[in-house]
């Protein structure tokens, strides 16, 4: 799979200046060590993109490995840590396809990376591999967008972000029946008395609640809980993203052989 992001790693940080990065780091932080994953510990940060959640956590006191498959978001992601002065292993992989050279403690999707795995055996094969790849016990947090988010923010809506000198443009397509939203993104980056424009076009799949519960179940993970936020809100119709927190059970299911 060919990452979505080419031009926009550039520009990435700039329009995305509105997060709250280091809160988002520390409530994992706090949600980690609440399930017994201590600082330390091996800590996989899937879709790591510029690393600007991959960073705070390595200052947090994790030993933090980052997987993406886009090339140029990767480059940012190497910049920002040798600035920070974290000691970061940075892997260029698929999602669906990655491998380490051992287990780790705690693995991490974030910012509805997962969307962007277009077909449910994506999914499946992603839960697979980390299940194969988290120590017993350890812990998988992951968010997605929702189907509200998806037919009543998306689909009705187009957006224009302007931050120190970027413009974008972005129209939203959604498909009902293969649950494919397309977004579309003109950026406008200010170059002394110019503009320079690049176009970006991206896809995130909406998933069902059942698909997510039952995939976590098929790869042998169990399902702790699914909020609204990190902290456990409760979910409501509203609710814009699922938090999802799992375990890799301690030991194996016992087989029955018939």
């Amino acid at each position: 799979m060919r990452s979505q992001y080419i031009f926009l790693p550039e520009f990435y940080d700039i329009l995305n200046s509105s997060v709250d990065y280091s809160a988002w780091a520390s409530s994992i932080d706090l949600c980690l060590k609440k399930h017994g994953v201590k600082n330390g510990s091996l800590l996989l940060d899937l879709a790591c993109g510029t690393g600007s959640i991959s960073i705070p956590l390595a200052a947090l006191g994790y030993d933090v490995i980052g997987i993406d498959a886009s090339p140029e978001m990767l480059m940012k992601a190497r910049e920002k840590s040798a600035e920070a002065g974290a000691d970061i292993l940075w892997l260029c992989q698929d999602m669906r396809t990655f491998e380490l050279y051992g287990t780790v403690g705690a693995i991490i999707c974030c910012l509805d990376s997962l969307n962007y795995l277009l077909k449910t055996k994506d999914i499946e094969a992603c839960f697979r591999l980390v299940c194969n790849y988290l120590d017993p016990g350890g812990i998988f947090v992951f968010d997605v967008n929702t189907p509200y988010k998806f037919k009543e923010i998306f689909a009705k809506s187009d957006f224009i972000i302007e931050e120190d000198g970027v413009y974008c443009g972005w129209q939203n397509a959604y498909d009902e029946k293969s649950r494919i939203c397309e977004f579309s993104l003109s950026i406008f980056a200010k170059h002394g008395n110019e503009y320079k424009r690049c176009n970006e076009h991206q896809r995130e799949r909406c998933y069902s609640m059942k698909t997510l519960t039952s995939s976590l179940a098929s790869a042998g993970l169990e399902l702790l809980s699914v909020s609204s936020s990190l902290e456990g809100e409760s979910l409501t119709p509203e609710t814009e993203r699922w938090f999802f927190i799992c375990k890799k059970p301690e030991q194996p299911s016992d087989l029955i052989l018939t």
